[in-house]
Order: C-alpha cells, then sequence, then structure tokens
C-alpha cells in the first residue's frame, strides 16, 4: 500500500505539474491564429500558421488530458452515481478505469507503430508547409503514456479508497 500512494504521489505531481505549464499553452495558440490573421490583412498570408495551431492544439489537449483525469474533470453520468456512498463510487471508478487502460493501451500501441514509421520514412504532412510529423506524434505518445500512469494512478486510488482511507477525489 505505501507503494500504491508513492506511486500516486509521484504521479500526480508530475502530471499536475505538467498540467499547469500545458495550461498557458492557450496563449501560445491566441498567438499564432493572431499572427495568421494580420498576416491575411497586411501581408502575404503565412503557410504554416494554421497548421502550427492544430499542432499547438493537439499539444494543449493530449498533455492536458492527465491533468484532466487526475482533477475529476471528466464527464460523469451523476443520475445514480451522485448518491452513492464514497465505498460503492470507488468500486465503479475502479471497473470503469480498467476499460481506460486498456483503451490507453491500444492507443499506445498504435501510437508507436505511427511514430516508428514516421521517423523510419521521414513522414511528411501533405500540406503546402510539409512540415515532419515525427514531433507532433512524438508529443501524442507521450502524452497517452501520461494519461495511462494517471489512470492507474486513479485505480491505486479507488483501490485505497475501497481498502477505507480517505483520498480526496481531486486535488486543488
Amino acid at each position: 500500500m505505501n507503494l500504491m500512494r508513492r506511486y500516486v504521489r509521484v504521479i500526480d505531481g508530475m502530471n499536475r505539474w505538467i498540467g499547469r505549464v500545458v495550461m498557458y499553452g492557450i496563449f501560445v495558440m491566441m498567438g499564432i491564429l493572431l499572427w495568421s490573421s494580420i498576416s491575411k490583412t497586411f501581408f502575404l498570408p503565412s503557410l504554416w500558421t494554421l497548421e502550427m495551431a492544430q499542432f499547438a492544439m493537439v499539444a494543449y489537449y493530449i498533455l492536458g488530458g492527465p491533468y484532466s483525469i487526475q482533477m475529476g474533470s471528466n464527464v460523469r453520468m451523476d443520475l445514480l452515481y451522485g448518491e452513492w456512498s464514497n465505498r460503492r463510487k470507488a468500486w465503479t471508478d475502479a471497473l470503469t478505469v480498467l476499460f481506460l487502460i486498456f483503451y490507453l493501451a491500444v492507443l499506445i500501441y498504435g501510437g508507436w507503430d505511427s511514430l516508428s514509421y514516421s521517423l523510419q520514412y521521414g513522414e511528411r504532412s501533405p500540406t503546402a508547409w510539409r512540415p515532419y510529423l515525427w514531433p507532433i506524434k512524438t508529443i501524442m505518445l507521450v502524452g497517452l503514456v501520461l494519461m495511462l500512469l494517471q489512470a492507474v494512478a486513479e485505480l491505486c486510488k479507488d483501490i485505497l479508497r475501497i481498502r477505507g482511507e480517505d483520498i480526496p477525489r481531486e486535488v486543488i
């Protein structure tokens, strides 16, 4: 149990820090899109702005996912769940997080294959800008691994709750 608590503490701390840093990525996207508007209005349109904004959005979304899981920001059907005891909620969460872990493992498997292909063949985007795709695929794979680690941490929290420990649902 001490190992579980330590794992939860390390993963929660790491994903909290990454999530807090990544949340400022919205300003990066805003800057890119602002430059896109300015360049289209006053200069020649930039070829890279739309795709770069898409890449920034992917990084923002994927790297912010583990923090979102940690904070309990996921959508729940609260019709019955809200009235249940903490122990019953923990059992339900422990069961459903297993599906999430399986799903993330499948995504990581496919993401690894896609990244390997991209690195091996120097895959590029088919747009006029033609950036290499391995950097964004690497970010996506790292984000999926972080989400998997956070999902396992959530499973550990649920197991500790089932055993009667008082673990807060979200860390603020």
